[in-house]
């Protein structure tokens, strides 16, 4: 691990670095057919990397139960560090019950290759119902976040965790850009101020709304869609990435936006998301985030504006990056442009409110989405990868 003078600096004020030298790697290797395995879960495999690029700084592995217990209830490491998201490796009894602590344990791909090691510290328990109320803020087995949770083993393992190799991801090499490089090109651009975007969904028009009126007071966005595990009816990444790449083309400055991958998997914890989202762009050097109309959010089980409040509940500066909070935005067919309540004067019914949610409805339905929604080319791109019907621009 090395410090990192930037303008931002990692949470915890270091960057971790968990991926194994050529050194460790032979190590590691030399052990491979005598180390007890355990065989992650694609988001704990994310997990896994996402802790060995210092995206998740200041964990270094998975969570020991101090940290745990505290994160869950109190969104904070036992040091008291804001974190809102625990981040552990469930296993089932049997197979705790194999393993020692103070040991090494074999981390295996779902295809089970050799993918990275554990120092396994402790082994415990936990509830999963305290875990699903206080995370996702409900136990209903619908929520697609506490799902995970009901089908994960009892007993969680904790320990540092080493990554064998960086790989590329073959879907988008020229989009993975971890925050140690991240960090670089803010500085070679000489970008004092960064705004990071999340997203899971196609972009749309109140996306590109509220992307361009945080660009008006920041150096450079930094788009960031989540790659990792979504749920089954979301749009493919490599769709959605398509439909970035698209809109970068026409419709932004090319030298104010970088679009890079984020490898995370996603939670649907709403609220609680909202900060980790936060944390991880902070890490990846961001100076600013946007929240919007229901960050992270699934289904009505979180209020419209409850991923901004959650802000609240941290004192100014703690989190170490600056929330841009946005209300939802809409086509106004009286001013004829995007807007908010803030900015016009229409009536309700005036309005026409946009969503991913309404986008792959729409889709489903062998409808294009009207350019008030999206840019005519973003919808053909999705029509065409959803194989509904073949559109000409």
């Amino acid at each position: 691990m090395s410090q990192h003078p930037d303008r931002i600096a990692p949470h915890g004020g270091i960057l971790v670095n968990r991926i194994a030298t050529l050194d460790q790697r032979q190590e590691f290797f030399d052990q491979a057919e005598v180390l007890p395995r355990v065989q992650l879960s694609e988001r704990s495999l994310s997990d896994l990397q996402m802790i060995a690029i210092g995206a998740f700084s200041p964990l270094k592995g998975f969570m020991i139960e101090a940290d745990y217990r505290s994160v869950v209830k109190e969104m904070r490491l036992s040091n008291g560090l804001p974190w809102s998201i625990p981040i552990t490796l469930s296993v089932s009894e049997a197979v705790a019950d194999t393993l020692t602590e103070g040991t090494r344990v074999r981390l295996d791909s779902p295809n089970g290759e050799f993918a990275g090691v554990l120092e396994l510290a402790e082994k415990y328990r936990y509830s999963k119902e305290e875990e699903a109320i206080n995370v996702y803020r409900t136990d209903d087995l619908k929520h697609p976040g506490v799902q995970v949770v009901d089908k994960s083993g009892p007993v969680n393992l904790a320990g540092e965790v080493w990554l064998l190799e960086r790989e590329l991801d073959i879907r988008f090499p020229q989009y993975q850009i971890d925050p140690a490089k991240s960090r670089i090109l803010f500085k070679e651009k000489g970008w004092k101020t960064i705004v990071g975007f999340q997203t899971r969904n196609p972009i749309h028009r109140a996306h590109e709304y509220i992307q361009k009126c945080a660009l008006e007071t920041v150096d450079g966005l930094f788009l960031h869609p989540l790659v990792g595990t979504t749920k089954d009816d979301d749009i493919p990444a490599d769709v959605r990435m398509r439909c970035y790449e698209i809109l970068l083309e026409k419709y932004y400055p090319k030298d104010r936006v970088i679009l890079a991958i984020n490898p995370a998997a996603m939670r649907y914890a709403g609220p609680r998301e909202a900060i980790f989202h936060a944390l991880i762009r902070k890490n990846y050097g961001c100076t600013h985030f946007i929240v919007g109309r229901d960050h992270a959010g699934v289904g009505d089980y979180y209020g419209t504006y409850d991923a901004q409040y959650i802000f609240e509940e941290f004192e100014p500066g703690e989190l170490g990056i600056v929330p841009m909070k946005f209300e939802h935005a809409f086509y106004c067919k009286l001013t004829e442009q995007m807007a908010t309540t803030k900015t016009s004067p229409s009536t309700p019914e005036q309005r026409v409110h946009l969503s991913g949610t309404k986008v792959r409805e729409m889709l489903r339905a062998g409808k294009l989405p009207p350019p008030q929604f999206s840019r005519p080319e973003v919808a053909a791109e999705l029509a065409k990868a959803m194989n509904i019907f073949s559109y000409e621009i």
